[in-house]
């Protein structure tokens, strides 16, 4: 070889070694200065195709993966918060946020009172109050949140509120969502239920009757004036019937619960005239009976027939019971197994943030603040497996016998009822609200114009303006008696 052949591999070798190589897609390229070539126009780039045609990628992967070291893996995120570092919900309370203990559950609330400072920058809806109609009945109040909600969403209202009714106003989670403490419901039997008595499922609907009641204790009143959003409206009501002498007014607010199509006064009314037909018919066939004794002989088998249909219908809502208590066996283990969890996972990253924008009348108000306060949440241990609990309950759990259904109770309600709702509610349409208020005995309905399902959110000026008539119209004169209950 000549003396230039190997002045070119030198200045070849040399070139590579002064300069790092450039990966472009699966192949290698070394750039050669032209000086150092002797080249004038051009620059020479040797490629070089990796040995393994089968590894893709950059070449920094290729060269990890020829080394043995393991790629990153991707972070797994639901509707944007990541998952790998899930906390204690205590560790993500807000400074205005408080804890209690109930019934072996850590209680997240919130209580505001005239003296609080106002939590929301955004949006001042005291200034619309007068100050002369504060503090005329002061009645404590408790709010409650929604499927899927928190304190939250009351943010924007419990400052107002509590200078409408010249008290304290307190919001709390409900198990299973905000910052409540999550609980496996098998475990917390067995660690708090020591006699034989059975257990409470602290996700079930009595409970959170109960942490309602129980908070209405904790501020130290006789009764206090409900507010329940969506689902919340649900634990309003149940919380009224169980005990109606601690509900001094209900209001509601796009209550989810289902109006009945028929009015429960006017199906009485049917009963009873039904009933006095059928005395009259009765005492016609008492007549004919003891005047004819075919007819006496007719009316001896069918009351022996009856009572054999009796039995045998004993013995199928015997076996009915039975079927039923299976099929909630069988359901509550297809909801309480890893693929429901799984697909509760994929449901709220898909749909959640979506939810919450279809929620609002105007989507372009939600801003960056409310999206992160709805799933803020997400960041707290076990929220999947809560929320899996809270809906197994929610469809497995039932009332006592003794208790008639819900539909039928809307005409034994007393208390002062005023129901909410926005015009354009897109997940609890405002029909529905106005059947309701048809069937409530006295009830308010007042509907909210270009407003969605938050109208505490979306319209709070509004809605604080609506609650505030109608407190200071079913309750303003009342004051001296409450002050003689609790003294």
């Amino acid at each position: 070889m000549s003396d230039g052949g190997l002045a070119g591999i030198q200045l070849f070798k040399l070139s590579c070694v002064s300069e790092s190589p450039k990966f472009l897609g699966n192949k290698t390229h070394f750039p050669l200065s032209e000086s150092r070539l002797g080249l004038d126009s051009k620059r020479v780039n040797l490629v070089i195709s990796p040995p393994m045609a089968s590894v893709s990628g950059s070449g920094a992967e290729y060269f990890e993966q020829l080394l043995g070291a393991k790629p990153k893996q991707k972070k797994e995120r639901i509707a944007g918060i990541d998952q790998d570092e899930l906390l204690d919900p205590t560790l993500l309370a807000d400074p205005d946020s408080c804890f209690c203990e109930f019934k072996g559950i850590q209680i997240h609330h919130k209580v505001c009172d005239l003296e609080s400072p106002a939590q929301n920058l955004l949006q001042d809806p005291i200034s619309s109050i007068s100050p002369s109609r504060t503090k005329i009945f002061g009645l404590p109040m408790v709010l409650l949140h929604g499927f899927g909600a928190s304190v939250f969403s009351w943010q924007w209202v419990m400052k107002p509120l509590a200078q409408v009714t010249g008290s304290k106003v307190l919001a709390f989670d409900r198990p299973a969502f905000g910052l409540t403490s999550r609980v496996n419901p098998y475990d917390h039997y067995s660690s708090s239920n020591s006699e034989n008595i059975k257990p409470l499922n602290p996700y079930s609907m009595m409970f959170s009757v109960l942490a309602t009641l129980h908070l209405i204790d904790f501020l130290a009143a006789e009764k206090a004036v409900l507010v329940g959003h969506s689902a919340g409206s649900l634990v309003a009501v149940n919380t009224y019937f169980e005990a109606p002498e601690r509900v001094a007014a209900l209001v509601l607010v796009a209550p989810a619960i289902l109006a009945p199509l028929i009015a429960p006064k006017v199906v009485k009314e049917n009963q009873s005239k039904m009933d006095t037909k059928t005395q009259w018919h009765g005492d016609d066939s008492n007549l004919n009976v003891q005047s004819n004794p075919f007819i006496r002989l007719c009316d001896i088998l069918s009351k022996f027939s009856k009572h054999i249909v009796r039995a045998i219908m004993r013995l199928v809502k015997g076996m009915g019971e039975m079927l039923n208590f299976l099929y909630k066996k069988a359901l509550s283990a297809v909801l309480r197994s890893a693929f429901a969890v799984m697909l509760t996972r994929m449901v709220i990253d898909k749909f959640a943030i979506a939810a919450v924008r279809n929620s609002w009348y105007d989507s372009n108000q939600v801003t960056e603040h409310v999206l992160h306060g709805y799933t803020k949440p997400l960041r707290a241990k076990g929220w999947d497996k809560a929320l899996v609990e809270y809906i197994a309950a929610m469809l497995t759990d039932s009332s006592p016998n003794s208790k008639p259904p819900l539909v039928n109770r809307f005409n034994e309600i007393s208390c002062p009822v005023l129901i909410v709702t926005g015009d354009c509610d897109r997940l609890v349409p405002s029909w529905n609200a106005e059947r309701l208020s048809r069937v409530i005995p006295g009830s308010c309905l007042e509907v909210i114009k270009n407003c969605g399902h938050l109208p505490q959110e979306e319209k709070a000026e509004e809605f604080v303006s609506i609650v505030d008539k109608f407190l200071h119209r079913v309750l303003g004169g009342s004051q001296e008696q409450y002050l003689q209950t609790i003294t």
